[in-house]
């Protein structure tokens, strides 16, 4: 079980990536030990405190759907290289100022923010890149490692980030943080990934952003993922949120107490990506999920009653338990039920659930402690972890299915009589069935699928239509906005998808299988468009 857990290591660049990617975690990690005290120092209002964790969520919350589109359009490896460039710069800078006593408490909210923008953009490539680097059937276990990577570092990077801020200053903190992008960009620069060239046109941003939307709102398992993502990222950032006021607070303890919390946080988080894997082989997704409700709501209730360190250490423990089960595995559903052409905009979609969840609990714990203190702002955020369990009972996590995302690749582009160029339209597209009385309901309930699908890779305005004086004569239309876009809608038929087209054929009673016909919208001046004949 070991090995199957460690498979993903055995390539390259997934390696070289994932080790980067480890001291780079460790490096954010003491640089948000160095950010939360010095918060601690620079302002006595908790709301301060806890809005430098939001100040980190909040850009992921804003701009990691950009960043998906980025992720989708351009090479994710330039993207992420340029997003490691932009968060060395502002570590850099932040560190200087900070040095020189030069950072106040806004400023310093400023660039944790800007910092936060990076991940941003960042995020969603990675994530997106991952199938990049394994085989889809060691997807899981490489979500896993990723997510134990950085609760390794968790479990270590606090303690050494409270060491260094006790002995050294947050302006240290954070120059360590700027040196640890400089391994994930060498990783980068060594990657070499196979990108098959795309001949049509880069699709515009706008389209791009609302096409991901459509995407995901057409799924009603990913509406499922992404309500549930968002319920937990605005219980569970209480723990860290409220970190350094439960350290220096309820524990009145110092830095190294507070990086000694979170360590303990970390070590939970690690045992889970170390066992997870066999866990989801006996289990299914959403017992698991709704049990990480559970134990988050008994910690945070324990830590708002405890005074003593190792009580709290261990209720921190079983948040990270907790915290990586729910956040693993919201991740890997969204990944096994995505295709790779929308998959950098449908994670970035759950990072935004997740961490806008993550901006308004960070503020509003903030804001319950500094009116009713620490332990009633984490016994009404443990409060809210059991609601987000008994949304379980009708918001279920959508079960794993063995489906073939992969482009199915079996259109071919019609020899064309006009001439007309990418972006030449709308296009009108009709597909003619013939359907015997006796096939109509299966023939009804496969167009029901058939127009999700459609919808979902970009159609516009879908209608099925049935002949007056031949009721066995169907008509299903659609529009797209461009010959390019309809291009671009037909490449992205899945292997599962074409499955529906085959169903379809098994009703249809034509002599000749359906066709199809595609209209261009007559031009204001005919001339535009012209036979080639």
């Amino acid at each position: 079980m070991a090995s199957a857990t460690f498979a993903p290591f055995q390539f390259k660049a997934y390696r070289l990536l994932w080790f980067a990617s480890l001291i780079s975690n460790l490096g954010g990690l003491i640089q948000g030990v160095g950010a939360g005290w010095l918060m601690t120092t620079l302002s006595s209002d908790p709301i301060m405190v806890s809005l430098v964790q939001g100040s980190v969520t909040l850009p992921l919350a804003v701009l990691s759907l950009l960043g998906g589109v980025f992720a989708d359009n351009y090479e994710r490896r330039n993207v992420m290289m340029a997003a490691q460039v932009f968060m060395l710069v502002v570590s850099t800078m932040l560190a200087g100022l900070t040095w020189a006593g030069l950072i106040g408490p806004w400023g310093l909210l400023a660039f944790t923010f800007a910092i936060g923008c990076g991940a941003a953009m960042h995020l969603p490539s990675w994530q997106a890149s991952v199938g990049d680097l394994v085989p889809r059937a060691q997807l899981p276990q490489a979500v896993m490692l990723n997510g134990m990577g950085f609760n390794l570092m968790r479990s270590t990077g606090p303690a050494i980030g409270g060491l260094i801020v006790a002995l050294l200053g947050a302006a240290a903190a954070f120059a360590i943080n700027a040196l640890t992008y400089i391994p994930v960009l060498f990783a980068l620069i060594s990657w070499r990934p196979l990108r098959e060239p795309d001949p049509l046109p880069r699709e515009p941003l706008g389209t791009a952003l609302r096409a991901g939307l459509r995407y995901a709102s057409l799924s009603s398992g990913h509406l499922r993922i992404l309500g549930r993502g968002a319920v937990f990222g605005f219980a569970a950032v209480a723990i860290l949120a409220l970190m350094p006021l439960i350290a220096r607070d309820l524990l009145q303890g110092t830095a190294i107490t507070f990086g000694a919390m979170l360590a303990c946080f970390g070590m939970g988080a690690v045992l889970v990506a170390l066992t997870l894997h066999r866990v989801r082989g006996r289990v299914a997704n959403e017992p698991i999920v709704r049990a990480s409700f559970l134990g988050l709501a008994v910690g945070l209730w324990a830590i708002a009653q405890s005074d003593q360190v190792w009580t709290t250490g261990l209720a921190a423990f079983l948040t990270g338990i907790a915290w990586q089960s729910s956040m693993s595995l919201f991740n890997v559903a969204t990944q096994l039920a995505t295709p790779r052409w929308v998959l950098g905009r449908v994670m970035s979609l759950l990072q935004v659930f997740t961490f806008t969840g993550m901006t308004l609990g960070s503020y509003v714990w903030g804001r319950l402690a500094s009116t009713a203190g620490v332990d009633t702002a984490l016994q009404a955020a443990a409060a809210t972890c059991l609601v987000g369990a008994a949304l379980g009972l009708v918001m279920r996590l959508p079960a794993e299915r063995d489906a073939d995302l992969d482009p199915h690749g079996g259109f071919t582009p019609p020899d064309l009589a006009l001439e007309i160029t990418p972006q030449t339209g709308p296009i009108k597209v009709q597909v003619e069935f013939i359907v015997p009385p006796a096939n109509t309901a299966a023939f009804l309930d496969l167009m029901a699928q058939r127009r999700v699908i459609r919808m979902r890779d970009g159609a516009h305005s879908w209608s099925l239509y049935r002949d007056l004086t031949q009721p066995d004569m169907w008509h299903e239309s659609y529009r797209v906005p461009t010959w390019a876009a309809y291009l671009r809608h037909m490449a992205r038929r899945t292997t599962t998808d074409a499955a529906n087209f085959r169903s379809l054929l098994q009703v249809h009673a034509g002599e000749v299988p359906p066709i199809a016909r595609r209209w261009v919208e007559r031009p204001a001046d005919p001339k535009h468009l012209h036979s080639r004949n």
